[in-house]
């Protein structure tokens, strides 16, 4: 008798983030005998109790994902998950309290860490469930950084090189001060001064005093980027200066200061990597996009004009010691021109790929893609299904699916800044006809995937099998 393989759950968030680096994750297990159902996070979930008993890969495990933890194992779906946010994350303290849960990772059965500081981290946290294993793959999004896998984006580079020409490109993550609805900040809005704030989503787990100084420092640097901006705009002519905000930020302010300028362009369209390839250069601060430009080879430059030497370094230290640093408006002027003369390219150094090397791994060899396929199969999971559940624990399970699914459909469509505006703005529509044309294009690369087949499942949501 034929094994039949678990299926293979894989939800996307931020499509601009993410949909590519799990488009190729999806062909290589499909290409292995895994039945994949791809596609958004929250329409996702309203599917689970249809999907047959399966592999959950979620992108983190912090104490929201509790509640949807416990009913995908009432299900019978086993969970296994990476970080999303591993590379750059707080001090280890902040950090537990802020990206884990006790509740929600005793649910885990496998991590896929990114890297060795990765597992450092993660060997760190007090509750971690004993023998937790932890695989050290990399990331798919570290895929898409490699030199094989960059063509992938070729035709990308070069419709934005004849949109544009030559560009700045400024890449903005204020979203914890500059929310794209106001419940996914830092802290949530009061109606009156003298009330207290509460914690918005993404301070829960933060200590008040930890978010209250983010909070400041944050909006400090948003400051100085709404002044960077024009700034550049008038000190390079003969440049576009293209403005990319976090998907979760809004764009309003960005538009108000675009509005005023003749030569700045606010977008935040497909996938970041083709934008860094055909920039001239990058300006951030604290972002992961940092990290992106130094496996690129592109020249990126931090911009610490406000320093807080505890945010800028333990916190978001990372990508900021991968790139140049400039700390007032004339030493990012100089870098800059020395960038655009050929005089400099992107910062490089042994101290620097040390540290890349501590964090990131599958930078050679196999892909991370095909690591994690190879831990699904050691496991077991590519010649049988999870074992069922009793028929009570299913039965809740299924229950609250539909009760979650019907109350978060509901929430989506309140008056005001709603969670559907906010869906709709992270995951735009998608065909099946553009998810093959990305397929083709990662076939025609690796000379592979000719078999693979897309259909839709639900809205949103696709199947991908060999």
């Amino acid at each position: 008798m034929k094994t039949r393989a678990s299926p293979l759950i894989i939800p996307v968030e931020s499509q601009v983030r993410e949909l590519d680096a799990k488009i190729l994750l999806s062909c290589i297990a499909a290409e292995r005998g895994f039945p994949v159902i791809m596609g958004s996070r929250a329409y996702a979930h309203f599917q689970v109790a249809s999907v047959p008993r399966g592999i959950y890969l979620a992108k983190s495990m912090r104490g929201l994902s509790s509640s949807m933890f416990k009913i995908l194992r009432q299900l019978g779906h086993e969970i296994v998950a990476w970080e999303e946010e591993a590379l750059v994350h707080p001090p280890s303290e902040t950090y537990f309290s802020l990206r884990l849960s006790p509740k929600t990772i005793k649910n885990v059965s496998h991590v896929f860490a990114w890297g060795q500081e990765n597992v450092d981290l993660l060997r760190q946290y007090p509750v971690l469930p004993e023998n937790m294993p932890i695989h050290i793959t990399g990331n798919p999004r570290g895929d898409m950084l490699r030199s094989e896998i960059r063509p992938y984006f070729a035709p990308d580079v070069e419709k934005l090189r004849s949109l544009y020409g030559d560009f700045i490109l400024i890449n903005t993550n204020f979203s914890d001060v500059n929310p794209y609805i106001p419940s996914v900040g830092l802290f949530l809005p009061t109606k009156a001064p003298s009330q207290p704030a509460r914690l918005g989503q993404s301070g829960i787990g933060m200590s008040k005093e930890f978010a209250e100084g983010l909070r400041a420092h944050k909006l400090s640097v948003l400051e100085d980027f709404k002044q960077l901006i024009p700034m550049l705009e008038q000190a390079f002519p003969e440049l576009t200066i293209i403005v990319r905000p976090h998907p979760s930020e809004s764009y309003q302010i960005y538009h108000q200061i675009a509005a005023k300028c003749s030569r700045v362009v606010i977008t935040n369209q497909g996938n970041v990597i083709p934008w860094l390839l055909a920039a001239k250069a990058m300006v951030h601060n604290g972002c992961t996009t940092g990290l992106e430009a130094y496996m690129l080879d592109v020249p990126a430059i931090s911009y610490l004009a406000t320093l807080n030497k505890y945010y800028d370094y333990d916190f978001q230290g990372l990508p900021t010691k991968l790139s140049y640093q400039c700390f007032n408006f004339e030493e990012l002027a100089e870098i800059l021109s020395q960038i655009l003369k050929g005089e400099i390219g992107a910062a490089d150094g042994q101290e620097r790929q040390d540290l890349i090397d501590y964090f990131l791994a599958a930078q050679k060899g196999p892909l991370a893609c095909e690591r994690i396929v190879d831990v699904l199969e050691a496991s077991g999971y590519s010649k049988g299904q999870p074992p069922a559940k009793p028929l009570g624990v299913y039965l809740q399970g299924w229950l609250f699916t539909k009760l979650k699914a019907g109350l978060t459909n509901l929430y989506m469509r309140r008056p005001g800044p709603n969670r559907l505006a906010y869906h709709n703005h992270r995951f735009p529509g998608i065909s099946v006809e553009e998810i093959e044309q990305k397929i083709a294009r990662f076939g025609d690369l690796l000379k592979r995937f000719d078999k693979i087949k897309v259909a839709p499942y639900a809205k949103h949501v696709f199947r991908i099998s060999a």
